[in-house]
This record gives structure tokens, C-alpha cells and sequence, in this order.
């Protein structure tokens, strides 16, 4: 049976954030912080564990606004590569609140919402500003992408509110 390879897609999204890099890299490494941008327009992050180091997995959750059923969502984020001030490596993955991961099929997400995603986030000083560059590859080309691209941006306006 001949396998068709579907063309993937990456995300990326890039903003010029009003911090230094020290402060900027701490948005990704203060649990605080995280819980402050964590999650597209209207929803929250009550839960933000995170464990920096190469080879940890941070557990955050994003809740989505009551309108939206109000359920929380638990993601992992387990760390491949840090280089300090430049680079942040991780695999995404959807997980129960206990960081076990889950397939998001079983959570009634549609088949293109891909499992394993690696991420990759630069930072690049600009004088007193931080360059940003979130890169998450290998999504499947339709809505999912989509909704994850403008979520991704939402993320990151949210971001760049806390250095405003």
C-alpha cells in the first residue's frame, strides 16, 4: 500500500519585546511569568510547574473562559536543549494533570492536532529590546496550524504585556 506523505507545515511567530534578554528569558523560566501569558485571549494559566534544565518537563495548564466550557488543559514541555540567553528546545505534548501525556484524538481534538511537537524559541538582543522567535515544527497544513499560529501570537501579545 502506497504511503502519501503529507507536506508539514511550521509555525512561526516572532516578536520584539520591550526587556532585556535576562528578562525576557525569565517570561519562559518564572513560573509566575508563564502563568501570566500562557494561553490564547480569554483563557488562564492557573498552573505552571516548571522544570528548567535540560532533560525536565515542565507541566502548565490553560483554562478556557467559561463561555468555552471552562475546562483546564494540561500540556508538558519536555526540555532537549537550553543555551542560556539564546535557545530554548522542548517537545510539546498534551498530558493529564499529572504531566502523563495524552493523544489528543482521546480529548476529541481533531486528527491534524499532531502529538510530539518540537519547539524551538531564539532570543536576540536588540540594544534594550529581545527578539523572540517561536518555531514549532512539523504541524499538518489546516485548521489546527491555524488555530495554533493565532494562539501562538496571542500568547506572545500577552507576553509582551508584562514588559509594557
Amino acid at each position: 500500500m502506497a504511503e502519501t506523505k503529507v507536506q508539514k507545515q511550521d509555525v512561526v511567530v516572532t516578536r520584539v519585546f520591550d526587556a532585556p534578554v535576562e528578562r525576557a528569558w525569565q517570561a519562559w523560566t518564572d513560573p509566575e511569568l508563564v502563568k501570566r501569558w500562557w494561553g490564547p485571549d480569554g483563557f488562564t494559566a492557573p498552573v505552571a510547574k516548571i522544570d528548567f534544565r535540560d532533560g525536565g518537563t515542565s507541566l502548565v495548564c490553560m483554562r478556557a473562559p467559561r463561555q468555552l466550557g471552562g475546562q483546564d488543559m494540561y500540556s508538558t514541555w519536555a526540555y532537549a536543549k537550553i543555551v542560556p540567553m539564546e535557545r530554548i528546545e522542548f517537545i510539546h505534548n498534551l498530558a493529564d494533570q499529572n504531566g502523563n501525556k495524552i493523544d489528543p484524538l482521546k480529548l476529541g481534538l481533531p486528527a491534524d492536532f499532531p502529538q510530539d511537537v518540537r519547539h524551538v524559541v531564539t532570543f536576540k538582543a536588540q540594544g534594550a529590546k529581545t527578539e523572540i522567535a517561536v518555531t514549532e515544527i512539523g504541524w499538518t497544513p489546516g485548521q489546527m496550524r491555524s488555530l495554533a499560529e493565532l494562539g501562538l501570537g496571542q500568547c506572545l501579545d500577552k507576553m509582551a504585556a508584562i514588559f509594557a
